[in-house]
């Protein structure tokens, strides 16, 4: 399911953002080394959600909170986009000029999830397993990592240490600007190649374990993903740039007709078991999709803007069940988001970003369809310690369907990050 997609992003920057030098390093006279890493952050969020209009499809403003028909308001505990992480590094002697290494990467909630229900314990995810082999050739990874595409779009965003949109999932993370800038790149299986640097640029490709795309859930061709990167510095400043794509098919069943199980009402009756025509027997579907982004740090002011469409993709998770409509067609997604900080002092940040997701209408769609998800936020960042720092933010959101109408919500969150 889709939402519960997004419970994954939680690990998602933890891995690849919040990973600096390794807080605790241990070395054994054989040359084995063992190391750790990590954070952990705590927000305390509350959230004004407008009514949801009666009979729209799509849209996630509403979080955590269930549908009554009428505005609610909610305060929470919580992480916020990240969750807590705790890395394990384990790297190996080197042996022929490669460096052979292995990570494990836990990332569990602080909250429970929610509701009275106090005695279930928080979400633990392992987002990265992975090992990797280093040398002059460039670095070959084989397990569950961060995936390429879209990855430096979320990477980004300043939401990632902080809150952003709430969304949907309780015992999760919050989605930042996920739907409503990017989509959540995830974390899966794969093997990755990265080149040696040079003279500014990298290039990654990879080939991962596969998605079911929207409705569709044969996958017999692999997931591709590619990234092409550049950075380089100057003085007083630095600056970088990124491209990344993706490729993957999926097949419907070749079934004519579906069995749909007994269905119990909301009005109390009791709908028996039957069978209705599949979406389209046999047919093959394809996502397909291009992201990229520019970065410029100069004088204590960094500005950033990332895009991404294609076809397929979803709205919230990569290929989620919304990437395809009710009769199977792709829509076309896309989005951007634009970003502005600047440093104020050594330890006071300040920072503006505006992000949207779209999705265009195919197939049996109508103007009950989600058109726009989009979302504005405004930081405050303040350094107590090298290692300790504390976050305020608004968030306003806003979803928007092909009828005109929209939902809105007003989001406050202060919390506090430790890094090791």
């Amino acid at each position: 399911m889709q939402k519960k997609n997004i419970v994954m992003l939680a690990a998602l920057a933890v891995a690849t953002a919040a990973s600096s030098a390794h807080a605790f390093e241990i070395g054994g006279a054989n040359g084995w080394k063992f190391s750790t890493d990590g954070f952990l952050n705590v927000f305390a969020t509350y959230e004004s959600v407008g009514q949801r209009p009666v009979g729209v499809t799509g849209g996630s403003i509403g979080g955590d909170q269930t549908g009554t028909g009428e505005g609610q308001e909610q305060f929470r505990v919580r992480t916020g986009l990240l969750p807590v992480g705790f890395g394990l590094n384990i790297k190996a002697p080197t042996t022929n000029g490669v460096d052979y290494a292995v990570r494990l990467g836990m990332f569990p909630q602080v909250q429970n999830n929610g509701g009275s229900r106090t005695d279930l314990a928080p979400n633990i995810d392992f987002r990265e397993i992975y090992m990797t082999a280093t040398g002059d050739f460039g670095q070959v990874l084989a397990g569950r990592a961060i995936n390429l595409y879209q990855a430096k779009n979320i990477l980004s965003d300043m939401t990632l240490f902080g809150a952003g949109v709430i969304g949907p999932v309780d015992n999760g993370p919050t989605m930042g600007h996920i739907g409503y800038g990017y989509l959540y790149p995830n974390f899966g299986a794969q093997f990755r190649y990265t080149t040696p640097e040079l003279r500014g640029f990298k290039a990654a490709f990879s080939v991962n374990d596969t998605n079911n795309i929207g409705a569709a859930p044969i996958r017999n061709v692999p997931r591709l993903e590619t990234e092409l990167s550049y950075a380089a510095s100057f003085t007083g400043g630095k600056f970088q740039a990124w491209v990344s794509g993706l490729y993957q098919q999926a097949s419907f069943s070749s079934a004519q007709t579906v069995t749909v199980p007994v269905t119990l009402n909301p009005d109390g009756s009791i709908t028996p078991e039957h069978t209705v025509p599949a979406v389209r027997p046999g047919g093959t579907v394809t996502s397909l999709g291009g992201a990229g982004g520019v970065q410029l740090d100069v004088a204590g002011v960094q500005l950033l803007t990332s895009c991404y469409g294609g076809k397929a993709l979803g709205m919230l998770g990569m290929q989620g069940a919304d990437a395809l409509s009710a009769d199977g067609k792709e829509r076309i997604n896309w989005g951007f988001l634009n970003q502005a900080t600047y440093q104020v002092t050594p330890v006071v940040k300040l920072g503006l970003n505006y992000g949207q997701s779209r999705a265009e209408l195919a197939g049996n769609d109508t103007e009950l369809n989600i058109q726009k998800q989009q979302a504005a936020v405004v930081a405050v960042t303040y350094n107590i310690n090298p290692f300790v720092q504390v976050i305020g933010e608004y968030t306003w959101a806003q979803d928007r369907w092909y009828n005109g109408a929209t939902q809105d919500a007003n989001i406050g969150a202060v919390g506090t990050f430790i890094y090791w």
